[in-house]
């Protein structure tokens, strides 16, 4: 099937604005989506691309904003994302919305069951599910349960779900966010091929590279406001442009620059992990983590790379409290010698913190405000005689607020209500308040737009400045790349390689990342 034209506009969005409490979440923003397009909209967190697609959606119903929305050359209203949907038009959420515990058909029709009189015919819904699966090119039988599936396999559910709604434009919200490098491309080819029959896409990213191989229009907003529209066919985009539009200056170095510790126990082993074995928590036959050993030095980022399913995080989390895992073996050792962490308050009396990749489940308290959040890891310091010295909590929180930069009105304005990039900052800050010696840094800027990231990784480089010992795990090599001085690899729960920075490339990484179970390539720059 030939491509369709791109000439006619299936969505306009005029003068949208929306306001909440205090805050002017959009201001004027206009959008245009041409049939059988993929159009980017790109922007630093907070800018407000989420809220604006909520508003096409029906999330924000009518009513609560003000501007018009036609889809279709029609006067849309839409009440709720019901209202939406029926128009054809899905959206899928950074948080996916699938029920772990149901199959993976029962997810594709819940709420859209074939059903007759309240009775569901489950051999219809099987054999729609058989052909969705195929069409999104997932393997998996209809029947499997969500939860024992892979976050790859459950984008595509997700869209296999979107398909089933007669899907006309779709919103993928960081659809390849949580994705190994792998799984993302086979996810961009698909929207390609949906591009080719006919469906428009809108797409919200971060990744750069991403956005402008398969976007034919890119908008970017800043600070609520519509910047400007790219065509890419014209040849005027590239990611430093697009970075030049989202932050309102040029980044001429991605990272910045690092200052050496130079402390007296400069290049001492402060953390040292030793012949770590994990097993799965469930299969206790499984092991996760295979004897694993990894060292990293006062004033050192050490890098952690793997594809999903490698074991890092598992690692991070067993070493830490032993939060994942059973069976677990092996030794830690802090400045030379050997500690306990069998929980996580041990972890953190002996100086050790985790920044997990998932930090709204095990990073925050969502219902609570930036000022509680921030104290939770070391309530002593602003406690006396077991009572909560409130102008002291208040106060700490504030000067993490005005030096990690974080775009919120008070204290007490609640985290779940930030930005993705200005919850981690949170997160930084709490850890950071606890005074560890080291840092396991667990995917830190996933999710987060090119200026956060900076600002992050300035933070982290400060850390280590300071003679942290700091452990960075990412699935975004260019970051590993231009953050650590040394890098593990790993495959199948193994350590396959020990990489110095000036030996380093996004090849041999991926060569070590993708090493059989059986090889070994452990060694300096192997």
């Amino acid at each position: 099937m030939g491509e369709p034209a791109l000439d006619k506009p299936v969505l306009e969005m005029r003068s949208i604005t929306k306001t909440f409490p205090g805050v002017k979440a959009l201001s004027d923003v206009t959008l245009s989506v041409k049939q059988g397009e993929i159009h980017a909209i790109c922007g630093e967190n907070g800018a407000g691309k989420s809220t604006l697609m909520k508003v096409l959606s029906g999330v924000y119903p009518h009513g609560s904003y003000d501007g018009e929305i036609y889809f279709q050359g029609e006067l849309c209203e839409f009440k709720d994302i019901r209202a939406s949907e029926s128009r054809g038009i899905v959206i899928i959420h950074q948080e996916l919305a699938l029920v772990p515990y149901l199959s993976i058909a029962e997810n594709i029709f819940l709420g859209n069951e074939h059903a007759t009189r309240g009775v569901i015919s489950w051999n219809e819904t099987l054999r729609h599910a058989k052909q969705l699966l195929k069409r999104v090119g997932l393997p998996d039988r209809p029947t499997t349960r969500v939860a024992d599936i892979g976050v790859g396999k459950q984008q595509l559910v997700e869209i296999a779900k979107a398909l089933s709604k007669e899907v006309k434009l779709l919103i993928l919200d960081e659809p390849t966010a949580a994705l190994n490098d792998e799984d993302s491309r086979k996810l961009l080819d698909l929207i390609l091929e949906f591009k080719a029959a006919g469906i428009s896409c809108i797409i919200i990213s971060h990744k750069l590279n991403e956005i402008t191989r398969v976007a034919d229009s890119i908008t970017i907003l800043r600070d609520g406001g519509t910047i400007e529209t790219l065509s890419v066919s014209d040849g005027e985009v590239s990611e430093d442009r697009i970075i030049r539009g989202m932050v309102g200056r040029d980044l001429e170095n991605r990272f910045p620059d690092r200052e050496e510790y130079t402390g007296p126990d400069s290049g001492e082993i402060a953390f040292a992990v030793e012949d770590w074995t994990v097993h799965h928590p469930i299969d206790q036959h499984r092991k996760i983590v295979d004897g694993v050993s990894i060292n990293v030095r006062r004033g050192e980022i050490v890098g952690i790379a793997g594809l999903m399913g490698a074991g890092r995080t598992e690692l991070a989390m067993s070493v830490f409290g032993r939060s994942y895992g059973r069976d677990i073996s092996g030794t830690v050792h802090k400045d030379g010698k050997e500690i306990r962490t069998r929980t996580v308050p041990e972890a953190i009396g002996h100086g050790i913190a985790y920044v997990t990749e998932d930090r709204k489940r095990y990073g925050l308290n969502l219902i609570d405000n930036i000022n509680r959040n921030i104290s939770l890891t070391a309530l002593p310091k602003v406690a006396r005689r077991g009572v909560i010295n409130e102008h002291e909590e208040t106060r700490v929180a504030e000067s993490f607020r005005k030096t990690m930069n974080i775009k919120a009105p008070t204290v007490f304005e609640g985290v779940g209500k930030l930005s993705g990039g200005n919850q981690q900052k949170v997160v930084l800050s709490k850890w950071i308040f606890a005074g560890p010696d080291v840092l396991i840094l667990d995917e830190p800027t996933r999710g987060i737009d090119v200026g956060a990231k900076f600002e992050i990784y300035t933070v982290i480089n400060q850390l280590a400045a300071e003679g942290k010992a700091v452990v960075f795990i990412s699935s975004e090599l260019p970051e590993l790349l231009g953050m650590c001085d040394r890098i593990y690899t790993m495959s199948a729960g193994r350590l396959t390689g020990e990489i110095p920075r000036e030996d380093a490339t996004q090849e041999l990484l991926m060569r070590h990342m993708t090493m059989d179970k059986t090889s070994n390539g452990v060694g300096a720059g192997s």
